[in-house]
């Protein structure tokens, strides 16, 4: 059975990254070199992180179908919350992207999906009620069986539709992974999908999909207001939104 093993030069007709340096003939050798095995220093990584955790974050569970050979009766699908997810594009093409550590279950599951199929995987959007929906979803190995314990549907392709969920994506892969624990390949437009990472920090690839319908999960009962409003994650802690106090400067019904 034939599988997504398309690179992004497949995808695009190129033999390189369709980057605005390479239309100004920035060739890929010309990318600032780095050893395969290093990876950031110490002091950006943790920089970073301590930026990002004062930004919120959207909190979604995306769910596939587990690969035939790994699938039995209480693993037929799997499911993962996403520490990084985004839309990167609305034309020509509505385009979302998000990355995976590997090894993983999901990982593999999006790897083994057959390139005809119309909807690789289902972005679960979660709304405020759905903080231990999160949780179950980010640690497989306290809740093996995620799906036992709440309530979804099937799309029309057969894949979970979390039940509360403020709203889903069915979405198709455009090509294979990107491996972000190697620059050189990637700044070199090249990809090695089995390649085994062998430096420090944690491996990642990076998926990007194309988004073929917008769905509508059905609603939970209970407060209806938490079921408008999203899960955010902020400060290493689930929280949600809320409007800002007028501006004292500001008069009622006046536009900023």
């Amino acid at each position: 059975m034939s599988t997504v093993r398309l690179s992004f030069a497949d995808v695009y007709g190129m033999s390189a990254w369709r980057l605005p340096c390479l239309r100004r003939g920035l060739g890929p050798n010309r990318f600032a070199r780095r050893d395969k095995h290093s990876a950031a220093s110490p002091t950006v990584r943790a920089e970073l992180r301590a930026l990002l955790r004062e930004t919120a974050q959207p909190v979604a569970v995306v769910t596939s179908l587990m690969p035939p050979q790994a699938s039995s009766p209480h693993t037929r699908f799997h499911g993962a919350t996403l520490s990084s997810f985004s839309s990167i594009a609305m034309d020509p093409h509505p385009l979302v992207a998000f990355s995976l550590r590997i090894p993983s279950r999901m990982a593999t599951s999006l790897k083994n999906a057959h390139i005809d199929w119309p909807s690789h995987m289902v972005i679960n959007i979660l709304s405020a009620v759905q903080e231990n929906v999160a949780l179950q979803f980010s640690r497989v190995d306290i809740h093996p069986h995620p799906f036992s314990s709440i309530s979804y549907s099937l799309t029309e392709e057969g894949l979970p539709l979390i039940h509360g969920s403020l709203g889903a994506l069915s979405c198709k892969l455009v090509a294979s992974s990107w491996p972000l624990h190697d620059l050189k390949s990637l700044s070199a437009g090249q990809t090695k999908p089995d390649a085994e990472w062998e430096g420090d920090g944690i491996a990642s690839e990076l998926f990007i999909a194309e988004v073929i319908r917008v769905e509508s999960p059905k609603p939970l009962k209970g407060d209806e207001m938490s079921h408008t409003l999203p899960l955010l994650y902020h400060r290493r802690a689930y929280s949600t939104t809320q409007p800002l106090a007028p501006s004292p400067t500001t008069n009622p019904g006046e536009k900023q």
